[in-house]
Parts: structure tokens; C-alpha cells; sequence
């Protein structure tokens, strides 16, 4: 079993709760600046770093925490944040239930290609008129989040949308606008429902393209155009985020980390994972 510090609750101390907003210099005084250890959160993250400085590690890739960044962590990524000093910023979670309540569809915030279940997770960078524009939008929230008025949170719902939409249209993203139609974002996103099921058991991109109905070329063609990466590299993205988890977090031997990957002999997972990474799986728990 995966020992991984997972995080049910948008608030543990009341599960009923499903937005919260917090200022992170906040969060850095109530820690004591602890460092919190590798964990993942059941619900969506937002991070608005204003002023930043240390490191923020997202399913094994590190980057460089600075100022004016936006990180977005999609439900079940693990993720660590390690701060030099007190940042200055925000930190907004909500839950699927959340979206539900405020007629939020999933499809919106697959559709803004902000959050990324896998692969690259590289924070979003802007510019200081448009981190001015997003922190109005947070300070907002924040006045109405610690009001007991009417419809309190769809107001918050409505601003939590300007502020996704405000970062979308600060990325530069000039191969998801190729495509864009409502029937490549509808291929896309069943494509990677299927994957986040079935990476395990289908490591082509022939059984996704006859699940879906189309042929591989048209797939890897909507799929590359919409993300900028093929259907091929997205499998493997998939298949390696899940392989660094469990060697991380548990005492699987190699033969079972193949076995419950899909991969018919522990010699050739093995070839994969060095493939990807420049080393075998024990190097990578050594290392880690």
C-alpha cells in the first residue's frame, strides 16, 4: 500500500467545507515555517506566489519558486512547497463538490488546460499588471470568505472563475489554441479519463484510439495540437508519474512494480523507467 500523507479535506476540521482561502504568509506563521512533507490533496490547489523564494516539487519535478507565479495541483498530485522565508501570496483550494454547488462544469476547468494531471507542471509566470488583476480578484474573496452574507459562495464561485480565466489568458499557449474546437476538447478530455483508468493495462495508442472511435493518426493529431505533446508521450508521462509514486511511497519490489504497471517482465519496466530518467528504479529511491 502506498504510504503517501494524503489530505481528504478541503478543511479538516470541518468536511462540509469545500473552498477555503488563505494568505500564504499565514500558513508559514501557523506552521512555525515547518516544512510539510511530500503529500497530496483530494481537491483542487491554487497557489498565487506574489513574493517567493525556495522550491515547489510537483510529482518529482522541482522548480524554482519565485515571484509572480501561479501553480495549479490537480486532485491526487503529491506535491511539496519548500520556502526559504515567508511567502506573500495566496493559497485557494476547492473540491469537485464545490464546482457542483456553484455550477462549475469539470469541462470548464479541463477546457483552461491549467491543471495537468501529469507531465509538465511548470508555473504559470506573469507579468505584475496581471498578478495586480488576479490579487483584486483574491483580496475579494478573501472580504466575502470571512462574511456571513447571501449567496456568499457563488459570489466566491464567480471570482474563483475570474481568476482561472484571468491566468489562462496570461498563458502563452500557442498550441492549445490550434485546434480548439468543442470536438477536440471533448476527444481530449475522454482521452485522458481513459488513460487515468487504463494506463496500466493499455500502453498503446491503439486500444485509446478504437475506445474513442477514431483512428490513432486523428487522435495523436487532436491530442498533440491541443496539449503539445503526443498521445504516446502522454501514456508515458502517466505510466512514469504512477511508477515514482509507488517506488517512493512503498516497499514494492521491482517485480511487483511491473507486475501491477502492466509490464510483462521486470527487466523491461526497468528499461523503461531508466529510459526516462537516467536511472534504474533503485537509483531513484536512493536518490530521492
Amino acid at each position: 500500500m502506498e504510504n503517501i500523507k494524503t489530505y481528504d479535506y478541503v478543511n479538516y476540521q470541518n468536511p462540509n467545507i469545500s473552498f477555503e482561502i488563505s494568505r500564504m504568509e499565514t500558513i508559514f506563521k501557523n506552521r512555525n515555517g515547518i516544512i510539510d512533507s511530500p503529500h497530496r490533496h483530494d481537491f483542487f490547489t491554487v497557489i498565487l506566489a506574489k513574493k517567493a523564494q525556495g522550491k515547489h516539487i510537483i510529482d518529482f519535478n522541482e522548480f524554482i519558486l519565485d515571484n509572480l507565479q501561479v501553480y495549479f495541483i490537480y486532485p491526487g498530485q503529491v506535491h511539496q512547497m519548500i520556502e526559504e522565508k515567508a511567502s506573500i501570496g495566496y493559497a485557494i483550494t476547492f473540491s469537485h463538490t464545490f464546482l457542483a454547488h456553484n455550477n462549475i462544469p469539470l469541462t470548464f476547468i479541463d477546457n483552461l488546460n491549467l491543471f495537468k494531471e501529469f507531465g509538465n507542471h511548470s508555473p504559470l509566470k506573469i507579468s505584475h499588471n496581471q498578478f495586480s488583476k488576479i490579487e483584486a480578484y483574491a483580496e475579494a474573496i478573501l472580504e466575502i470568505h470571512n462574511q456571513n452574507q447571501s449567496f456568499k459562495y457563488e459570489a466566491i464561485g464567480a471570482l474563483l472563475k475570474l481568476i482561472l480565466i484571468e491566468c489562462n489568458h496570461s498563458c502563452n499557449q500557442e498550441n492549445t489554441q490550434n485546434i480548439g474546437s468543442e470536438h477536440g476538447n471533448h476527444l481530449l478530455i475522454n482521452f485522458k479519463n481513459l488513460l487515468n483508468k487504463h494506463y496500466k493495462q493499455w500502453h498503446g495508442v491503439r486500444e485509446y484510439a478504437e475506445q474513442l472511435h477514431v483512428s490513432p493518426d486523428y487522435l495523436n493529431r487532436i491530442v498533440k495540437s491541443l496539449t503539445g505533446k503526443t498521445t504516446k508521450e502522454h501514456i508515458q508521462c502517466r505510466i512514469m508519474v504512477a511508477a515514482k509514486r509507488l517506488i517512493y511511497f512503498s516497499d514494492k519490489t521491482n517485480k511487483e512494480l511491473a507486475f501491477e504497471l502492466g509490464f510483462s517482465e521486470p527487466a523491461n519496466f526497468s528499461n523503461f523507467f531508466k529510459k526516462h530518467t537516467g536511472l534504474s528504479p533503485s537509483q531513484f529511491k536512493k536518490a530521492n
